[in-house]
């Protein structure tokens, strides 16, 4: 208990690890309590963690109420019909957004680097607004139900003030310790990953892998202008109104949440977040898929994505 400096957060840890089998058996996590073959509020991009109509495939989310608000609804944190942000250009976008720079695979130096990066688009943005460890989970701009909204949330800086609106939510069961943030910094009591990782101090299912961060040189390179003529990439077959191209794999003239997309940036068709991975949730590994926990749009068993965009 050394890292976390707080006495109530140390006692509802202690109590999850007694709870044993009513946390799911914290030393025997399956990767998630959800199915991912229903739409979102099957997956666990379903922030609420209660799967609808559905007891069996429902994580104990009641236990995570005391580290993030439960809005009671599933498109609140991220979308929201009225008073939307206009820092990430998003649909309706209802999150808080840390204004910082990140570092990009162009400052990897790497020789096979063609094509010219700049800093994560719109449909990257989106996603790096959790996973890149700066933002609560919870951290939004317009509540539900409580009247609760504040424009200026959009682009605020200071965690001490985003924390206090956030503590505003009346109707909700949050804010009783902090509000969490995928921080890889399992040292960092704000962080999920203090208790969500390998040497968290609870041994709960790690959440390493979707903890990002702002250092974006060991991933797939974002905000990169797709080949559009090159051996060694695939040509696109489709193209949207606004610019966008994509593969059409079914041939209906239509981008499908299961086809890879390039977006149109201004600066030609960009790989982004959102080109490989669905953040609503799509079933990707064929009929009678039972599992995606990644969103990809294209199943990568045999390298089926790499191979979408990649002549190999």
């Amino acid at each position: 208990m050394s890292k976390i400096n707080w006495t109530g957060r140390a006692v509802l840890v202690a109590g999850i690890v007694s709870m044993g089998s009513a946390f799911g058996q914290v030393n025997n996590r399956k990767d998630t309590e959800f199915d991912n073959n229903k739409g979102i509020a099957y997956t666990r991009h379903n922030l609420t963690q209660r799967a609808p109509a559905d007891a069996t495939k429902t994580p104990n989310g009641s236990l995570m109420d005391a580290f993030r608000n439960n809005y009671g609804q599933i498109c609140v944190y991220c979308h929201t019909p009225h008073g939307a942000s206009a820092a990430v250009g998003a649909p309706l976008w209802n999150r808080t957004r840390k204004s910082h720079t990140f570092q990009t695979y162009a400052e990897l130096g790497t020789v096979t680097l063609t094509q010219a990066i700049s800093q994560p688009g719109a449909n990257s943005l989106t996603c790096l607004s959790c996973h890149d460890g700066t933002t609560a989970v919870d951290s939004i701009i317009n509540m539900p139900g409580s009247g609760n909204y504040d424009p200026a949330q959009a682009t605020r800086d200071d965690d001490t003030a985003i924390n206090a609106f956030l503590g505003t939510w009346v109707p909700g069961q949050g804010d009783t310790f902090q509000h969490m943030k995928l921080d890889a910094d399992t040292s960092n009591p704000d962080s999920c990953l203090s208790c969500h990782s390998p040497d968290g101090i609870v041994a709960a299912q790690s959440f390493s892998t979707f903890a990002i961060g702002t250092d974006l040189r060991n991933d797939h390179p974002v905000g990169i202008v797709f080949p559009t003529a090159n051996p060694d990439f695939n040509t696109t077959t489709g193209t949207t109104a606004r610019g966008d191209v994509y593969f059409d794999l079914d041939g209906d003239s239509r981008m499908d949440k299961g086809e890879v997309r390039l977006y149109n940036t201004g600066d030609g068709p960009e790989v982004e977040c959102g080109s490989c991975h669905d953040p609503h949730g799509v079933e990707s590994a064929g009929p009678g898929s039972q599992f995606n926990a990644t969103f990809l749009r294209v199943s990568n068993n045999g390298s089926g994505l790499c191979m979408t965009c990649h002549v190999k």
